[in-house]
């Protein structure tokens, strides 16, 4: 049976080394990428559904597709990607993503592209860890 590696991106150098690492270690499994939107509290509005009046959430949604992009041109043409666009926290997202998706194991960056995420020290990784319902290997 294949294996389904969830490999959450954001742009930052320790999820480019998890991608890596995923694609080296599991040459055979199939890669689920993972990006979690985060919309601003404003964003959501009473209906549950995202607004975005300022293109925020348009301006993350297109960074997410080049993410994509250049995590799927990496892995190559022979190997089975698929992509996942979420919006929410990000931790609880990718937990959720992980059980939804029937994921063997979730491979990702120690921490987030933006300095708070490094002061809190990985926080969304640390957080994957405690709730996960698979195995997670966190890279630097």
């Amino acid at each position: 049976m294949a294996r389904r590696l969830l490999v959450p991106l954001d742009g930052s150098p320790p999820s480019q080394e998890a991608l890596r690492y995923a694609l080296e270690t599991f040459p055979d499994a199939t890669i689920v990428l993972v990006h979690v939107l985060t919309p601003i509290d404003g964003n959501v509005g009473p209906d549950g559904l995202l607004s975005d009046p300022a293109g925020v959430i348009d301006s993350q949604r297109a960074r997410a597709e080049e993410l994509f992009d250049e995590a799927e041109a990496t892995a190559g043409d022979d190997r089975a990607v698929e992509r996942e666009l979420l919006a929410g926290r990000p931790a609880t997202e990718i937990v959720e993503c992980a059980a939804e998706r029937d994921t063997d194991q979730i491979v990702m960056g120690s921490h987030g592209r933006d300095g708070a995420a490094r002061l809190l020290l990985g926080s969304v990784s640390e957080t994957v860890v405690r709730r996960s319902p698979v195995p997670v290997t966190v890279v630097r």
